[in-house]
């Protein structure tokens, strides 16, 4: 795109406008990032300490599980490709250009949100990384664990700490998260056919019934000593607390603030 056909497509408001809902909820389309405006942009360019060569290292992170993936570099064009276009263009150092990541593997970075560290002159990229990361077919480019141990002078200088080819298992707290923003789309939207929203088409008595099912289902699996149905059912169980909290207004935060406070 040249530059007067960008200038014809600013946005007249002065914000930089990022939509999550790509990652708060995986079924919703494709992130949009909202226009920018130059004037804007300008000012913020002037504001970031860049280096002698006129660039800012960024370190880009999965936003869903929150693994850094890896280090490169930008300069204020592939800065201003990344936040007009949605996804991650850096600049190569060895070879003295642009280049959008995935451009040839199709591992693209999605842009999700980003962050200037309080001097501005490093960068976080949050990003909904495709595919793996790195260019040796890791899902993150920091992979490598140095062995310093003296008993181990015999062995390499580093140990791989990850599988090849393979994405790391979102968290137990991040699944929730997600899996409640979606809930609460259930919850206004009302599809039809949803399970989600039947039971808030039932409203809290059906509700509470569930999860009262759940708990007793919970228990006679750990009677029958089966790990299969206990994950299950707990699974079951966590979906039906988590339909009963968005019902109830209890935000997932209010319950870890209140898990923190019984910490000693």
């Amino acid at each position: 795109m040249n530059k007067s056909n960008q200038e014809n497509t600013i946005n007249q408001e002065n914000t930089i406008n990022l939509d999550r809902s790509k990652i708060d909820n995986p079924n919703k389309e494709n992130i949009n990032i909202d226009k920018i405006n130059l004037d804007k942009f300008k000012q913020l360019i002037n504001e970031i300490r860049w280096n002698p060569e006129g660039l800012i290292p960024v370190i880009a992170q999965d936003a869903e599980s929150a693994e850094v993936l890896m280090l490169a570099y930008m300069n204020k064009e592939a800065l201003y490709k990344t936040l007009t276009e949605g996804k991650a263009v850096y600049y190569s150092r060895s070879r003295q250009s642009l280049w959008l990541k995935g451009e040839t593997s199709g591992n693209f970075q999605e842009l999700v949100d980003i962050l200037f560290d309080c001097d501005k002159d490093a960068l976080l990229l949050k990003v909904k990384q495709n595919g793996m990361a790195c260019h040796e077919n890791y899902f993150s480019c920091f992979h490598y664990r140095p062995q310093l141990e003296a008993e181990r002078k015999a062995e390499k200088n580093w140990q791989v700490v990850a599988d090849p080819n393979v994405q790391p298992t979102l968290s137990l707290g991040r699944t929730l998260e997600i899996l409640a923003e979606i809930i609460k789309d259930r919850k206004q939207e009302r599809t039809e056919g949803s399970y989600t929203a039947y039971l808030f088409n039932k409203g809290i008595d059906k509700i509470l019934k569930k999860v009262g099912e759940e708990c007793a289902e919970v228990i006679i699996a750990t009677k029958n000593a089966s790990l299969e149905e206990i994950r299950y059912e707990s699974a079951d169980l966590f979906y039906h607390l988590l339909v009963l909290f968005v019902e109830m207004g209890l935000d997932l935060t209010e319950i870890a603030e209140e898990l923190n406070t019984r910490r000693k």
